[in-house]
C-alpha cells in the first residue's frame, strides 16, 4: 500500500547515476521495476520499491546491507553463467545490450522530439490571441 507521502522518483535519480544516459536510465528503471515484482527476492523488491516510490534514494538504498546482501547472493549465478561462457556468447550477449541501449536512445530521442513540438514556441503563449478574431 503507498504511503500518503509518496512521491515517484523522477528520473533524474536514474540520470545521475548513469552519467546523464537516458538510455541507460530508462534500463535502470525497468531494471527495479522487475525487482518490485518480486524477481530477485523480497529484498530486492523491498528496496526497488522504496526507490521507485521516492522513499530512498538509489545510492542510499545500495549502502543498506541486507540490499546488498541479497544482490550479491543473486548476482553469484549470473558471473557463474558469464565465466562458463564462450568469447563469442559473451560477444554476441554484448551486441544484444548494445541493441537495447541503442533502441531505449531511439526511443527516448522520439519521445523528446515529440514533448519539443508540442510546447508552444519561446516568447508566445498558446493564449496570446494572435491570430484570433470573431470577424
Amino acid at each position: 500500500m503507498p504511503h500518503p507521502h509518496d512521491k515517484p522518483v523522477d528520473d533524474s535519480e536514474f540520470l545521475e547515476m548513469t552519467g546523464q544516459d537516458p538510455a541507460q536510465a530508462r534500463i535502470l528503471r525497468q531494471s527495479l521495476e522487475h525487482l518490485a515484482s518480486g524477481l530477485g527476492g523480497g529484498a530486492l523488491k523491498e528496496m526497488a520499491q522504496e526507490v521507485l516510490s521516492g522513499r530512498m534514494g538509489l545510492r542510499e538504498a545500495a549502502d543498506v546491507s541486507a540490499y546488498a546482501d541479497q544482490a550479491v547472493e543473486q548476482s553469484a549465478p549470473v558471473a557463474e553463467k558469464w565465466a562458463a561462457m564462450s568469447d563469442a556468447e559473451r560477444e554476441e550477449l554484448a551486441a544484444e545490450g548494445e541493441r537495447r541501449i541503442a533502441d531505449e536512445q531511439r526511443q527516448a530521442d522520439e519521445e523528446r522530439r515529440t514533448q519539443q513540438e508540442e510546447r508552444p514556441a519561446p516568447g508566445r503563449s498558446r493564449h496570446d490571441g494572435s491570430g484570433w478574431s470573431l470577424y
